[in-house]
């Protein structure tokens, strides 16, 4: 049953995509409280009778079944981080701003208007707008399906609607993280001899960092550039003593032709000696640009497409074996700040390209 806030809340999938991208962004649905946008989207696919539809918890799936011989999926979080006096929307020079406006109720009002649009697509699609991808990965929607209906995810290729200025970022590289411990002995610090301490054994685990030289595979003609950084050190009991332990948290960014298992085996290899605990871990993305779908997509988009550096849910693709892109629009840069905002050319930009794109014979 649709929450009451939602019975007299309709979403227009007739209007225009900067129109129907403002009822999305008018939609408060911080992560967790996502219940009215979701009544709302899905009210509206249920009304298109070329879709069949389905919801699970917050997430909703639409998808077409025409038997063609391909099949994409569309997909995009309906969630927003918390508000930040900054809703309602509102429309200034060609900008829209407003809480989820980049990140990523644009990308959603593309999924939205051309599931509404495309009765029949040259290409099968599954359109998935999901609840708490801000939040951590146990409640994230996508996962939860990839878990529990990995059938519905199936396609040959996947486009994941996050901000990415409406230019094509393939793949992404997996992130690790880790703790490297150094041990030593406590003493009083005016008797410093009488232990070992281990804040400065430290010293060679930061060093061995600095020395770190990146790997910069290619794939599929995009060079990924890996990463090994400190990004948190502890340790210390007291001003006035010798600390025995020291925990330096390293994250590894890694590009996509490595799994999350030879990623971390790397690590240990690296810090081989000390004492490393693994503590967070999530696979990269291959690009899968050799798909014919992929390929056919990259044309119609046109121009370079580059790299995904950060960690996006594309990687849940690959985990199912679907090559997936990110291709959205909005600055990134603007995502999750007080001003977002995102330029109405780019949200029109997207749907031009994708509906050319689902509607090419």
């Amino acid at each position: 049953m649709p929450s009451d806030a939602a019975l007299d809340l309709t979403l227009d999938l007739t209007a225009d995509v900067v129109t129907l991208t403002r009822q999305l962004v008018d939609i408060e649905s911080v992560s967790g409280e996502e219940a009215v946008i979701a009544d709302a989207v899905e009210a509206a696919l249920r009304a298109l009778p070329h879709l069949s539809v389905e919801r699970f918890g917050h997430t909703i799936v639409a998808r077409t079944s025409y038997g063609l011989s391909e099949r994409v999926v569309l997909a995009g979080h309906i969630d927003t981080v918390p508000v930040n006096g900054n809703l309602p929307s509102r429309l200034e020079g060609g900008v829209l701003h407003g809480l989820g406006s980049c990140d990523m109720k644009g990308g959603d009002a593309v999924i939205l208007r051309l599931a509404a649009t495309l009765e029949r697509p040259t290409r099968d699609v599954t359109y998935v707008l999901y609840d708490c991808e801000e939040v951590d990965a146990a409640r994230n929607g996508l996962n939860k399906l990839s878990q529990s209906h990995p059938d519905l995810l199936a396609a040959d290729f996947a486009i994941l609607m996050e901000p990415s200025n409406a230019g094509v970022e393939a793949g992404c590289q997996g992130t690790l993280r880790v703790e490297v411990r150094t041990h030593g002995e406590r003493a009083h610090s005016a008797r410093s001899w009488m232990g070992s301490n281990a804040i400065h054994a430290a010293g060679d685990v930061l060093r061995r960092l600095e020395e770190y030289v990146a790997r910069q595979p290619v794939i599929d003609g995009l060079t990924y550039h890996e990463g090994l950084n400190a990004v948190l050190v502890s340790g210390g009991v007291a001003g006035n003593v010798i600390p025995d332990e020291c925990v330096v948290t390293v994250n590894h960014r890694f590009a996509p032709d490595r799994t999350e298992e030879e990623a971390l085996a790397f690590v240990r290899e690296f810090f081989d000696g000390y004492d490393v605990t693994l503590t967070d871990s999530a696979p990269g993305a291959l690009p899968g640009l050799d798909r014919p779908a992929a390929k056919e997509f990259v044309d119609a988009v046109g121009g370079e497409v580059g790299p995904k550096f950060g960690w996006t849910d594309v990687a849940r693709f690959t985990t199912l074996g679907v090559p997936a892109v990110n291709f959205g629009p909005g600055d990134p840069t603007f995502a999750h700040k007080q001003d977002e905002q995102v330029a109405v050319s780019e949200i029109e930009h997207c749907e031009r390209v994708l509906r050319a794109w689902l509607a090419r014979d």
